[in-house]
Formats: structure tokens, C-alpha cells, sequence
């Protein structure tokens, strides 16, 4: 903060020089003059300072101490922003010539060198416990679906909207950080890599491609996390691992984690079931006979992380299977909702005038706290009219255009538009606009100044 400079100027006073014409009652006069000003002037000012004390507690004690302090809260400012700009000359692991970010090769001592790291940026300190870097991709070469390209694009347009509301960074890998580690094994090497370029971060936060957000209000609750000290949250049930044994106990595609040396030694163990072992042929075999329900013979990273839990039931104490709400949803049971939940929502809309206010885009985390209260009876997950969180458009991979066979193709396209438009029209809404029809993505209409209340439906 720059203080104004005070200056002062030096009065010069010179005697006055006697009058020979003076007489003494003048000079009394004159005296009494001065006498009643100096007086007039030291009143108005033990005045100030009194009606001051009464209305601010004066104390004269603590006077410079209540000085200090309001000149500290002009100069600090409450929530500091991050120093983009500084990156001091200190060694920290980056200087480090053995430091790899290979997943085959281990990271040692990350917590300490992350702690490090922060100290000497300690801009970054404040809310580093809440910093979440989302983490997608996709292949490097061009769709062979026709149409996979644009919607793959729709995907991350849907995925920086979501980042960009709740404050969020956000990184899109395209190319195979480790050629073995291809296909469902590529997320690993990326995230590990992500932990290593974004120290400042507490979770990566792993979305696969084919996977959407469809409630843009909704805030991850980390705080739900961090109570229990848990490392990595993926969507899954207990019961389906240890006692139906099932390989889709749980879904890999989208998960949290923390970004701490817990997790790169358990990505290290994960990642040996991969492509990049020598003993692949093997773990492939091994998830089969463990999961009967797994129908192809290579290991894959979901039957790895289920096949961990299964083995070692100790791990759920820092991996949390998420089931209580759609942390990531299958589409298929999801996309029959939308209709109803676009009607719920705008009859909860057309009941509170303070949920349909218009209002900037970068306070829509308020506006989720404010209906929160009218989703209580809603429920969460399955059956719920809820905006699910994440809608995952698992088999029917955009891209290749390969889709799982109990299902056309054609169902899951249609789908993935309607899914887009439903979370697309969360975000126009803050600019002014709406799909009026989920299915139609090239139209829009101009929301009028009380919609929903006098809109169109």
C-alpha cells in the first residue's frame, strides 16, 4: 500500500516591529486576541480527540497498537492472491538431476520436497489444501468416428466450464507420456506427472474423456475427504468387491487424489499390473480368476485397483469408495432423468425468486449453497431428482466409435448431445441464453428478465 507523503512546511515568523503610534490598550488588545484564539484552537482540537475516543473506545494504551493493526489491514489483503511472477533462486527438487517423471521410476520423499517447495513460494501457501488440478485427455491422432472429434471437444469445453466456475486449474493431455502405458493405463504417467508440475496442489483429479460434469453448481466436497485423511476417492461399493467379486465393483475412470508420497508409491504398485510389466500376461490372468464376471483377458487398471482392495482390505482406510452420490454415474440409467429434473428445477426456480436472480458467473458457487435447502428431499444417486454430478458415458467410446454391442451406437451419440446441451444450458444461462430443446444444439433463445418464471416452459 503506498501512504500518501506528508509534508510539512516551515513557518517563519519575524518579530513585529513596534509602532511608535501604538498605545497600550491596542496591545492589549491585540494580546487578547491571540490569547482567545490559541485557547479556541486547543479546545476544537481536545474536542476532536474526545468525540474521537467516545466513538471509536479510545484507549490511549493501546493507541499505536490499533494504529499499527489498521494500517496491517489496509496493506494485507484477506484472501492474497498466488505470486505468478516469483520463482526465487533457491534449490527445491526441480533442481534435482535424478528427479524423473518416468511412473517407472519412484519419487522419494515428496511430502518433505512438496512442503519445501511451498515455503520458498509461500504466496501459494493459503487454501493450498483445497487446490484441485483436473487432469483429462485423449488419444494424439485424429477420430475415427466421424463425429468423435467434436464431441470429444464438447467434453472439454464441458470440463474447463465446470474449472473455470469453481476456480479450478485444469491440464488436457493428448499424446502417451510412457509408450507401453496405452489405452485405460495412459492416465497414470499423466498423473504423475501432474503431481510432480503442480506442487501447489493438494488433489489431482482425474476425469476420463468419455465422462462429463451434468450439475456445474455442485463442489467437490473435500472437506468429506480430508476428515478421515483419505488419498484417492473413486465411485464404488464394498459389497460388490468382497462379496459378489465383481471388476465393476468400482470405476477407474473417474478418480481423486492426493497429491502426497502415499500416492505415488500406490500408483507405483498400480502401474505394475500395466503394460509396461514384464509379468502383464500374468496380472491378466489373475483378475480373471478372481473376477468372474470380466470377460477379456488383458489386466486392465479398474480390475488392478479392485484387485488391490480385494486383497488388502486395510487400504480402504485412505481409499474411499464414494457411492452416496453420482461422484461419476452411468449414463445409461442417468439420461431418462433430465427431463424430469429440468422440470423439478425450474418449478424450485418459479418458487424462489433469489434461485432465478440473474448474477455473474463467478459467484454460481452461492447460488448452489442457496438451493441446497430445496434438494433435501431429492434424494442422492439412483432414483433421485437430483442433477447427478458426473454422467460417465462408459462403452460407448466417442472416438474409435466402438461401442459396447448392448446398446446402438446411434443411443449413445443422441445421449452424449442431450447430456452436453442439459450441463450447457447451466452455463449459458449466466450470459443470457438456453437450449430450449435438449436435442437441438445449434438453438438458442434469450432468457427473458424473470426466466423461468415467465419463460417459455
Amino acid at each position: 500500500m503506498v501512504t500518501p507523503e506528508l509534508s510539512q512546511s516551515k513557518s517563519q515568523f519575524s518579530p513585529m516591529a513596534k509602532s511608535s503610534v501604538r498605545t497600550k490598550p491596542s496591545s492589549c488588545f491585540s494580546d487578547g486576541s491571540l490569547y482567545l484564539g490559541a485557547a479556541l484552537l486547543a479546545f476544537l482540537l481536545v474536542w476532536s480527540l474526545w468525540s474521537y475516543a467516545l466513538s471509536h473506545n479510545f484507549d490511549p494504551k493501546t493507541s499505536a497498537k490499533s494504529v499499527a493493526n489498521t494500517h496491517a489491514h489496509e496493506c494485507v489483503q484477506e484472501n492474497p492472491e498466488v505470486n505468478l511472477h516469483y520463482d526465487p533462486p533457491d534449490q527445491t527438487f526441480y533442481d534435482d538431476q535424478e528427479l524423473s517423471y518416468s511412473i517407472e521410476k519412484p519419487i522419494k520423499n515428496w511430502d518433505e520436497k512438496r512442503k519445501e517447495w511451498l515455503k520458498h513460494h509461500p504466496s501459494f501457501a493459503p487454501g493450498a489444501r483445497d487446490r484441485v488440478v483436473l487432469v483429462t485427455g485423449s488419444q494424439p491422432k485424429p477420430c475415427k468416428n466421424p463425429i468423435g472429434d467434436h464431441l470429444l471437444l464438447r467434453f472439454f469445453k464441458n470440463k474447463v466450464d465446470y474449472c473455470r466456475i469453481h476456480g479450478y486449474d485444469i491440464f488436457y493431455n493428448n499424446v502417451l507420456l510412457h509408450p507401453k502405458m496405452h489405452s485405460y493405463w495412459a492416465k497414470l504417467p499423466v498423473v504423475k506427472a501432474a503431481m510432480l508440475a503442480h506442487p501447489e496442489a493438494e488433489w489431482i483429479w482425474w476425469v476420463d474423456s468419455d465422462a462429463m460434469f451434468t450439475d456445474m453448481e455442485y463442489k467437490l466436497p473435500l472437506q468429506r475427504y480430508d476428515y478421515k485423511k483419505h488419498n484417492l476417492i473413486v465411485h464404488g461399493w464394498e459389497k460388490l468387491i468382497y462379496e459378489k467379486k465383481s471388476w465393476t465393483a468400482l470405476n477407474a475412470g473417474v478418480f481423486l487424489i492426493r497429491n502426497c508420497q502415499w500416492s505415488m508409491d500406490f500408483m507405483e504398485k498400480w502401474s505394475s499390473m500395466g503394460p509396461m510389466s514384464s509379468e502383464y500376461e500374468k496380472w491378466g490372468e489373475i483378475q480373471r480368476s478372481v473376477f468372474k464376471d470380466k470377460l477379456f483377458p488383458e489386466s486392465d487398471d479398474q480390475s488392478g485397483l479392485t484387485y488391490l482392495l480385494y486383497k488388502d482390505k486395510s487400504l480402504t482406510e485412505k481409499i474411499y469408495l464414494e457411492g452416496e452420490y453420482y461422484f461419476e454415474g452411468y449414463w445409461a440409467d442417468i439420461l431418462p432423468t433430465y427431463d424430469n429434473i429440468t422440470e423439478k428445477y425450474t418449478e424450485l426456480e418459479k418458487e424462489d425468486g433469489k434461485l432465478r436472480r440473474r448474477h455473474a458467473e463467478k459467484v454460481s458457487e452461492q447460488y448452489g449453497v442457496f438451493r441446497e435447502p430445496h434438494l433435501r428431499e431429492a434424494g442422492n444417486g439412483k432414483g433421485s431428482w437430483r442433477r447427478p454430478f458426473i454422467t460417465h458415458f462408459t462403452g460407448c467410446q466417442p472416438c474409435s466409435g466402438d461401442h459396447n454391442q448392448m446398446y446402438e451406437g446411434e443411443t449413445c451419440w443422441t445421449g452424449m448431445v442431450k447430456a452436453l446441451n442439459f450441463a450447457d444450458n447451466q452455463v449459458l444461462r449466466k450470459y443470457g441464453f438456453v437450449h430450449p430443446d435438449l436435442l437441438d444444439s445449434n438453438t438458442v433463445t434469450e432468457t427473458s428478465f424473470d426466466y423461468p418464471d415467465d419463460g417459455p416452459w
